[in-house]
């Protein structure tokens, strides 16, 4: 058994940002970071976008991007968070810089502000279109100068420890005492206890295939959670990103910004016409939920597998200086922006529910965080607006810091049992864990996707059910292995999506049900 003081599941902006600070303070203290792949795999590398923060107070204000965070929420947010977040962003980006990460500045020596759907003014800071790589970056690097935080990479963490395992029946409270972990290259399993243990383990876009999402993000931390007795909200509220490039293989889909349509892309169907003009008064600007379901209801009318982005009246120039990436990315498809428009497909991006924690990111378990993606904060309500998902990790990261400098947690003398695997063989079902897996992700785009009705929803219940009931056989006969604990995860967040889905009778922001009555902000999707 592995003794640590601070254990962080998830190697992201979030559990990154936790780790610097608490190990800068408690220099006596160990931490430990738990990552399923390398260390520098997590949905931050993905984040084009930015951080969006207030710093142009003759423009922008607090109020207007409070304003714009309730807009795209739809009514749901916690507007004290909302609040709070918003507030707090230039103290944190501000820590950020210190820590080496470098941002683009504009001609004056100013942060170069970009605009993205749903803003209202310039306030997205950003490094080129790989904004989230280069936060990592800086992150990992300064995680590496602290001499008492460990990272085992290759690990990927099972179950949380809780009464459950001790035995103890009807506890009145449940606490956390860490987590059993698989170290992935030997096939051991490590029983790593803790005084305090955060989840920053990500998103779930590969439950539904078409993702922007890389392969790791199975939602694994919300299901660890799930499995614990926290308590999850808010899972019907998925953000599909609208304009993922669209490509025939159904692996990680590679995402076209947001900002692209800030700088001036326009949204065109096969034949050419601008068609959000049809839906939304602010056309390519309006929020994501309302350009997605706009896309779904075009190919819907059209049969078209895919719409397009067109570039072609835009600064060539100025546009690869800003978008390097995605001009490079495009150049491997063949498509030349001068000339091409680029075909987009909604794809599922970003999850706005999850395990819900309060202001100081305290989950309904003792001694259990949470944090980034993963987290139901309020911040993000029904729909999340662009950028303020990086902004929300180094808020709430800063909050728990600050509430564990103010009570420390007590060390347990507890025993924790070892893990019992005693009667299962070695798992020869690879085939069988990946077709249900393939079959998941079709049951969740089909049934549980950008547009949803309670007729597809509950016949979702009962395929899932089948997915479960075979995979729990193989689970409970089976040595552990990272693809069948992914599938298991990944099975009871689908779970969590459909009754959770059933349960919202209004549509708000990102959830949209053809039997439910339609609200004004939601468009109206033909059937």
């Amino acid at each position: 058994m592995t003794d640590t003081n601070y254990l962080i599941i998830g190697s992201g902006i979030a559990g990154l940002t936790f780790a610097v600070k608490i190990a800068e303070h408690f220099t006596d203290k160990t931490i430990t970071i738990v990552t399923k792949a390398n260390e520098d795999e997590s949905n931050t590398k993905y984040a084009q976008g930015g951080v969006a923060v207030v710093l142009d107070v003759k423009e922008d204000s607090f109020q207007k991007h409070i304003d714009d965070t309730l807009l795209a929420g739809d009514g749901l947010c916690n507007s004290k968070v909302v609040e709070l977040v918003i507030k707090e962003g230039p103290l944190r980006l501000k820590e950020l810089i210190d820590w080496g990460a470098n941002f683009d500045s504009n001609d004056q020596g100013n942060l170069d502000l970009g605009k993205e759907g749903g803003h209202s003014e310039y306030r997205v800071v950003h490094h080129k279109d790989i904004t989230g790589y280069e936060v990592e970056r800086a992150l990992l690097y300064r995680v590496h100068q602290l001499p008492n935080v460990t990272i085992l990479t290759h690990h990927f963490a099972i179950d949380l420890i809780t009464e459950h395992h001790l035995k103890v029946s009807n506890p009145h409270n449940l606490s956390c005492y860490g987590a059993y972990v698989l170290d992935q290259k030997s096939g051991k399993i490590k029983t790593i206890k803790a005084d305090s243990t955060l989840l920053a383990s990500g998103g779930i876009g590969r439950v539904y295939g078409h993702t922007t999402n890389p392969v790791i993000a199975t939602g694994d931390g919300i299901a660890m959670a799930y499995r614990a007795k926290a308590l999850i909200k808010d899972m019907e509220f998925i953000q599909f990103h609208p304009t993922a490039l669209y490509d025939t293989k159904e692996e990680s889909s590679f995402l076209i910004s947001e900002a692209v349509r800030g700088f001036g892309a326009y949204l065109r169907n096969k034949r050419g016409r601008r068609f959000m003009l049809d839906y939304d008064d602010r056309a390519e600007l309006a929020s994501r939920d309302i350009v997605s379901q706009s896309i779904y209801n075009e190919l819907k009318k059209s049969g078209d597998t895919h719409v397009f982005l067109d570039c072609t009246h835009l600064d060539i120039e100025n546009f690869k200086s800003h978008f390097p990436n995605i001009y490079k990315k495009c150049l491997t498809y063949h498509i030349d922006i001068e000339k091409d428009w680029i075909p987009v497909v909604p794809a599922s991006h970003y999850l706005c529910g999850g395990i819900v924690v309060d202001p100081k990111g305290r989950t309904s378990i003792t001694n259990l965080y949470a944090c980034g993606e993963c987290s139901r904060t309020g911040l993000h309500g029904a729909n999340r607006l662009a950028s303020n998902s990086l902004l929300e990790a180094l808020v709430y990261a800063h909050n728990i810091y600050k509430y564990h400098v103010k009570h420390p947690p007590q060390s347990t003398k507890i025993t924790i049992p070892q893990w019992n695997d005693e009667g299962t063989v070695i798992s020869e079902k690879h085939i069988l864990i990946q077709n249900n897996i393939k079959q998941l992700q079709a049951l969740m785009r089909d049934y549980a996707g950008i547009v949803r009705s309670n007729n597809r929803l509950i016949k979702a219940i009962d395929h899932l059910n089948l997915i479960y009931n075979e995979v729990n056989q193989l689970y409970r006969k089976s040595k552990v292995n990272t693809d069948l604990c992914e599938l298991r995860n990944m099975i009871n967040v689908a779970h969590l999506i459909i009754h959770q889905s059933l349960e919202r009778k209004e549509n708000r922001g990102g959830y949209y049900n053809i039997d439910n009555e339609i609200t004004t902000t939601s468009i109206n999707t033909e059937h």
